[in-house]
């Protein structure tokens, strides 16, 4: 198994991109943060993809997967993509700079 702290190719597919809400930042006080996931993704490998990343110590990890939505456009019928949600809990002394991405 490879170092936690390098980070690999697998790692950059894991973590699709950051969640950029005002819910979101709110959250942050609590050391908590909010990304979007790959839906293959399990807990164990979210979390050494964060920790690779960023450096960073994870306490835990909370997954949610967003159905999508059916809408309509000129009468037409099409759908919302699902989306699988990771909000990540760090360790006390850690943060994350979302403003600067991987």
């Amino acid at each position: 198994m490879s170092n936690p702290a390098t980070p690999t190719a697998a790692h950059y597919g894991v973590i699709l991109s950051p969640v950029i809400t005002e819910k979101a930042n709110n959250i942050t006080a609590d050391r908590q943060y909010t990304f979007r996931v790959a839906h293959q993704a399990t807990k164990p490998v979210i979390k050494s993809a964060i920790e690779a990343l960023f450096n960073v110590k994870v306490t835990g990890v909370n997954t949610h997967n967003r159905q999508g939505k059916t809408k309509r456009f000129k009468g037409r019928k099409g759908f919302r993509s699902d989306v699988k949600f990771a909000i990540i809990t760090l360790a006390e002394g850690n943060s994350i700079d979302m403003q600067t991405g991987v």
